[in-house]
């Protein structure tokens, strides 16, 4: 690829999003009630973790998925860390996860004093492996007693996290089958697939709970705001205990039974939450168009872009490309950013973070490969 095949592409993002200066990777979209739902609050002096909004976000978003519950959190890291511990993780545990993730997978692991351990990603989905996963644990773990083993550290494994990358959901259903042989837990990160589909069923919903994110940068937002889903009603249940402080209902005293977290998600942000669901279906179908319109652009240029995997249906949260050569990746990456057209590489693997650099793992080729050769594009709903 030439200087000029990159400002081809520079030049098509900037028409496609109607901008002659410089186009974000993601931007927020206020389009409906959210101003008037942030007054109510104000007005009724509802705005922090009690208020009407905050019941009907979780009604909507159990609706929108399918699960049976929904609980509001503060962010997705939250969720993910209350989801692990209504799993059963704790102290000295392991936790089988991705390495081709956000950080907050792994933090939420290690805020329970358990340990990532890493296997390979599908280079279609770059969500985690089930034949990666089966073939970890066949040759390391071993199962007593109900409780899975790891032969190697002595520890048990108490739960599997995969991650649906950029809204493109991972085989998860193959997931689920080798977690119940192998009895693990199966904790969804969900937290950028809002919308997303695998073999029609939403995910999050697959294992014993799932987790999900509405930063800014989400497909909704709630400026800051995550949500545990689970069909279980005592997880939920406790869910929503352990998010309030673990505070024993009382209409004046103050007794809490365990030790709790402060993860209620204030009425304000669920306000704008409740506003931005309303429209999810218009953010859905734009982005859906503008993966089309891309799909097309990059094929005649002779570069892959990331479309949904099979037996999938995306929300297309983060529009990807993926470059043959690390270097030219590399390359494109300071030209688009330099001239106004917001890019980025995918994550740095968590294996080769200083933090996790002593994690057990498998071999972790294909998430290697598209660590060195993805890039994200701006991805924006046009509404």
């Amino acid at each position: 690829m030439q200087k000029c095949d990159m400002q081809i592409i520079v030049d098509f993002v900037k028409k496609t999003f109607g901008s002659s200066d410089f186009v974000p990777l993601h931007e927020p979209k206020f389009i409906g009630n959210e101003k008037k739902y942030l007054n109510d609050c104000i007005d009724t002096t509802f705005v922090s973790s009690v208020g009407k909004y905050v019941d009907e976000f979780e009604q909507n978003l159990a609706k929108i998925t399918g699960a049976k519950f929904a609980v509001a959190t503060v962010n997705g890291t939250s969720a993910l860390h209350a989801a692990l511990k209504l799993a059963g993780v704790g102290r000295g545990d392991e936790v089988i996860t991705q390495p081709l993730t956000f950080i907050a997978t792994c933090n939420a692991i290690s805020y329970l004093g358990a340990s990532p351990v890493f296997v390979d990603v599908d280079i279609d989905t770059f969500g985690m492996s089930h034949t990666a996963l089966s073939e970890f644990l066949s040759k390391n773990c071993v199962v007593s007693g109900g409780i899975c083993k790891n032969k190697t550290t002595g520890k048990i494994i108490k739960a599997c996290v995969p991650m649906h990358t950029f809204g493109h959901p991972c085989k998860v259903a193959e997931i689920k089958e080798i977690c119940d042989k192998w009895h693990i837990a199966l904790v969804e990160d969900a937290a950028e697939s809002l919308g997303s589909f695998y073999q029609g069923k939403h995910t999050g919903t697959f294992g014993k709970i799932g987790a999900f994110s509405f930063n800014g940068n989400k497909i909704v937002t709630s400026g800051g705001g995550g949500a545990i889903v689970t069909n279980d009603e005592e997880l939920a249940k406790m869910a929503k205990f352990i998010t309030t402080t673990a505070k024993v209902p009382h209409p004046y005293e103050y007794t809490h039974s365990m030790v709790g977290f402060n993860y209620r998600m204030p009425n304000l942000n669920a306000a704008l939450l409740v506003a931005q669901l309303e429209n999810l279906d218009k953010f859905l179908a734009s982005k859906r168009e503008l993966a089309m319109i891309y799909n097309e652009f990059f094929s005649n240029l002779g570069i892959k872009f990331i479309t949904e995997p099979q037996n999938s249906r995306s929300n297309y949260w983060l529009m990807a490309i993926l470059f043959d050569d690390a270097n030219l990746r590399d390359e494109f990456l300071k030209f688009a950013n330099a001239n106004g057209v917001m890019s980025r590489p995918i994550w740095r693997l968590m294996n080769e973070l200083e933090i996790f650099a002593n994690a057990q793992k498998g071999s972790l080729k294909n998430a290697k490969f598209l660590e060195q050769r993805v890039v994200n594009i701006p991805s924006s709903a046009r509404v």
